[in-house]
């Protein structure tokens, strides 16, 4: 009875019917808080480890060791097989969704771990594999641990890269070059990989460098002014002039491109970033091996391969030239314009002149080819000589005149006309006209034809003396004015000049082309074949003479007035002493009668 009231008195009156016991609110949270410390402690955005527990159609359940299983959608399982029990790392996506459940994803989980990565291969220089999966504008898509990044077609290799699909699906090596966090985007590169490997290569070939070395490479890119060659993991220029001892137009005439050559070392600068190569250095000097044969004396042929103001350069061999002055292309004096005369690619046959072979330097001429013409000019043109030439060139001073292919001459502007003067001889006759001219002098030695037009005729100046004295006057033509005075066209065509102050007329105003006045003649030179006119002269001797009659006829009207005045006076003296005489008559008479009467 003892015992069955002590059983009653330790009964705990907290439990309910169905064993479960009531808390106080203080113990209800003390208890709570121990219990949520039995769980994992995450956040959003966290990655965790869980572990399957249960696989649905459209989920994988996964305990994570919380208040609640995590859900996966099963779709991101796609690339693994599942089992019971195994661990995954998954991203807690929410902690609690509108149906209270905990929200994973495995995906964003392999993602933002495969972010971290990348992340830390750009900050550490990492090298990472990943593969092309994708062409896009500009480059390509790599995936890099399940990431899409963008390669740039310039960061693809060292060469330019046209055609891209040959990437897609290529597993290769990638560095990190770039990053943003914000949009969790990276660029990477290939192309620095081989940067890398070549700037060692580079360091290793720079390192063992000398002038004269010869080195085997390839030819990467052709320029119009030579051709890039890798060495190996360096670049070297050739020059288009060391590529061949012959005068080429272009590199790509005898290179190509990824052609492996040999080529010798000639130059490069202190930090050996720029290397001179050669390839023409490889073979002996063409002008070493000359024949011996070609002399000063001798013929050789070639081609045309350069052209200078100064002549031309025919090729005897590849790399041995010769200089054809202009001087050397014809025996005439005529000059030769050697762009017109020579054109690339012309074959000649040329006579050395003067060849040095140490100089490597060779003088030719065309002209010597044949017998020189001016050996017999006195006897094909004497002095005295008439010829029908033709108008080859017109200078300031003079006319040339070609007589043949190789002699012409030079009539002075002085000898084309006796009568009319000119200022340039091109007032007189055209390039390509046909001219008479006589040979009027002959310098063989200096090479020389005096020629002369006006001669073919008389001098005619000898009767112009007799015609145009001074102090004649001739109706003529003011044909040209001039700033200092006007030409003036007497009769027979022969041209006189009248200074400004001598063509002024009697109104003041000066004389215009094509009038035609009275000029008079106040210089006559035989010498210099030179009228002086002026119509000026006219006007103030026509003055001064009407001055003279008008003096004249005043003179002779005063002589004639005196000579009536005395006419008058002689007369009114008579009739004076007329009356005089009948008064003193009638006088006496009346004297006379008073005497009577008385």
């Amino acid at each position: 009875m003892a015992e069955q009231q002590n059983q009653s008195v330790d009964f705990d009156w907290n439990i309910d019917k169905h064993g479960a016991a009531t808390y106080t609110p203080e113990q209800t949270k003390e208890l709570e808080a121990l219990y949520d410390q039995t769980f994992n402690t995450f956040e959003e955005g966290d990655i965790i480890t869980g572990t399957i527990t249960r696989l649905t159609t459209d989920f994988v359940v996964l305990d994570v060791n919380y208040k609640s299983d995590g859900l996966v959608a099963r779709s991101e399982f796609r690339d693994s097989e599942l089992n019971l029990g195994d661990e995954v790392e998954v991203y807690v996506e929410s902690k609690e969704n509108k149906k209270g459940q905990l929200v994973l994803s495995r995906k964003k989980a392999k993602l933002t771990k495969s972010w971290d990565e990348i992340v830390s291969a750009y900050e550490n220089d990492v090298v990472m594999t990943g593969r092309v999966i994708s062409k896009t504008k500009g480059g390509l898509i790599v995936d890099l641990l399940g990431m899409e990044t963008f390669l740039p077609g310039s960061q693809i290799d060292v060469k330019p890269i046209t055609d891209y699909d040959q990437y897609v699906g290529k597993t290769m090596e990638f560095k990190v070059v770039k990053i943003n966090e914000l949009i969790k985007n990276a660029v990477v590169s290939h192309k620095a990989l081989i940067e890398s490997d070549l700037e060692s290569q580079r360091q290793e070939i720079i390192s063992k460098l000398e002038k004269g070395q010869v080195l085997e490479g390839v030819i990467k890119n052709i320029t119009d002014f030579g051709a890039f060659i890798d060495l190996g993991g360096v670049d070297g220029l050739l020059y288009i002039t060391d590529i061949s001892w012959g005068r080429i137009n272009h590199p790509a005439e005898v290179l190509e491109l990824n052609q492996s050559i040999n080529v010798v070392v000639l130059e490069f600068d202190d930090n050996k970033k720029r290397i001179s190569l050669g390839l023409k250095q490889l073979q002996p000097h063409p002008w070493d091996e000359l024949p011996e044969n070609i002399v000063e004396g001798s013929k050789v042929k070639g081609k045309i391969v350069n052209i200078e103001d100064y002549g031309a350069f025919l090729e005897i061999t590849p790399g041995v030239e010769g200089l054809i002055h202009v001087s050397e292309v014809s025996w005439s004096n005529q000059p030769i314009n050697s762009r017109d005369f020579f054109k690339l690619g012309d074959e000649f046959e040329a006579l050395v002149v003067t060849i040095d072979r140490e100089e490597r330097k060779m003088s030719l001429s065309l002209k010597q080819m044949t017998e020189d013409p001016w050996k017999a000019v006195a006897q094909k043109y004497p002095v005295g000589s008439r010829h029908m030439g033709i108008v080859k060139n017109i200078t300031p001073y003079g006319v040339f005149v070609e007589l043949d292919e190789v002699i012409g001459g030079m009539v002075h502007i002085s000898d084309l006309s006796w009568t009319k003067r000119f200022n340039h001889p091109s007032e007189y006759t055209k390039v390509g006209e046909e001219l008479e001219v006589i040979v009027n002098d002959i310098d063989a030695e200096n090479r020389k034809i005096v020629l002369g037009h006006k001669q073919l005729e008389e001098d005619p100046w000898d009767t112009f003396e007799s015609i145009f004295p001074v102090g004649s006057i001739h109706e003529a033509t003011v044909v040209k004015r001039e700033d200092k005075g006007a030409i003036i066209q007497l009769p027979y065509g022969i041209e006189a000049f009248a200074p400004t102050r001598h063509i002024k007329k009697e109104d003041g105003k000066l004389a215009d082309v094509d009038e035609v006045l009275q000029f008079k003649v106040i210089e006559f030179d035989r010498m210099d074949k030179r009228i002086i006119v002026s119509h000026t002269r006219v006007i103030e001797d026509q003055k001064v003479e009407e001055k003279a009659k008008s003096t004249k006829d005043k003179k002779k009207s005063e002589k004639r007035s005196k000579d009536a005045i005395r006419s008058n006076n002689a007369k009114l003296e008579r009739t004076t002493l007329g009356d005089l005489d009948v008064l003193s008559e009638l006088k006496a008479q009346m004297e006379k009668g008073e005497t009577d009467s008385e």
